[in-house]
């Protein structure tokens, strides 16, 4: 339990409105928060409702100028979102981790292992791997040969993660996800795919995230590189030597085809595909459903297919859904032009 004012401290908020006294239990959204709660609202659609919420206090950005009394103490704050979950965190810290290995784990020959880490059941660590200090790796997972893994990763159950890869510090990977696969190398000889063999890795920056069921490939040759602060959405496809930069999104169920590289502060949204051997350019901004088939510039912002300038594709998408009225329309002026000839060769 937190009084408002304490709240007030532990996120450099300003009271705008309210009880700096008010007992604050627990943490809800914005519809669902009661008396005791604590939420934030940053978007219009909220900030108008103000006075439909029941949360004992909400997080307003330092913008919002109250125009009427509300019955939640108002708390203002630069960035009201993250510090609501700097209150989260407060109210439910993460469980500590502890040291030491499962009896059930399968550990390889010359393991390296740093102080305060974790193996859990059934996991299985190849030979000479290096893991970094405060490290968790959950049940199931897999951590292949000549694998390294940063300070304070955490591995979620059923990753695998295959030989030779490297993670910076703090990495997350979400179940399920696949870090050095082999990526689609085949040649072709007498009319059959003949299997490359695969001596890439991925190497994985600093602070990156990878959602669940995402694939990241491993080249013939060379490195895949997952660049710091990267953030990848659930059942993501990055394919063979592809280099993403820093601080870069990939939201769900993206596909990046081998060797594109792609620059630093890029947001690729869902389901957008992207060609191979291509350069995305740093703050660029690739929209949902997107095919990009060619370079794109550094700030350009593309959508549709093929990838066009995003006025451009609101344009096209508007006039999509009048082709079928276009083509009645025209094929009656065909009509009639034709009567019209007709009529003048009699």
């Amino acid at each position: 339990m937190l009084k408002v004012q304490k709240i007030v401290e532990l996120t450099d908020s300003s009271i705008a409105a309210g009880d700096p006294g008010l007992k604050i239990s627990g943490i809800s959204s914005f519809d669902d928060a009661g008396p005791d709660d604590l939420t934030f609202a940053v978007e219009t659609a909220y900030l108008s409702r103000l006075d439909q919420t029941r949360a004992g206090a909400v997080l307003v950005p330092d913008s919002f100028s109250p125009e009427k009394r509300y019955k939640a103490a108002l708390l203002k704050n630069p960035n009201p979102k993250l510090s609501f979950f700097k209150i989260v965190e407060h109210l439910y810290p993460a469980p500590k981790l502890k040291e030491g290995i499962h009896p059930s784990a399968v550990i390889g020959e010359n393991l390296t292992i740093g102080k305060g880490s974790c193996i859990d059941a059934n996991a299985t660590i190849g030979r000479d791997v290096t893991i970094g200090a405060g490290v968790h790796i959950m049940a199931n997972a897999y951590v292949g040969d000549g694998s390294t893994i940063g300070d304070g990763c955490e591995i979620k159950p059923n990753v695998t993660i295959m030989e030779r890869s490297c993670l910076g510090q703090k990495v997350i990977i979400h179940s399920g996800a696949v870090v050095g696969s082999d990526g689609y190398g085949f040649a072709q000889n007498n009319g059959e795919h003949n299997k490359l063999i695969h001596t890439g890795y991925v190497d994985i920056g600093d602070n990156a995230e990878i959602g669940a069921c995402t694939t990241i490939d491993r080249g013939t040759l060379g490195v895949t590189r997952i660049g710091s602060g990267v953030k990848t959405d659930n059942q993501v496809h990055i394919a063979h030597n592809v280099k993403i930069g820093n601080n870069t999104l990939v939201v769900a169920q993206v596909g990046i085809a081998g060797s594109t590289t792609v620059g630093d502060n890029v947001i690729i949204a869902g389901k957008a595909g992207i060609s191979g051997h291509l350069t995305i350019g740093d703050n660029a901004i690739v929209g949902p459903y997107a095919g990009v088939s060619a370079d794109v510039p550094p700030g350009e912002i593309v959508s549709g297919i093929p990838h066009m300038p995003h006025k451009t594709w609101l344009k096209v998408a508007n006039v999509i859904s009048r082709l079928p009225g276009m083509r009645t329309k025209l094929l009656s002026m065909d009509k009639r032009l034709k009567r019209m000839e007709s009529d003048k060769t009699e």
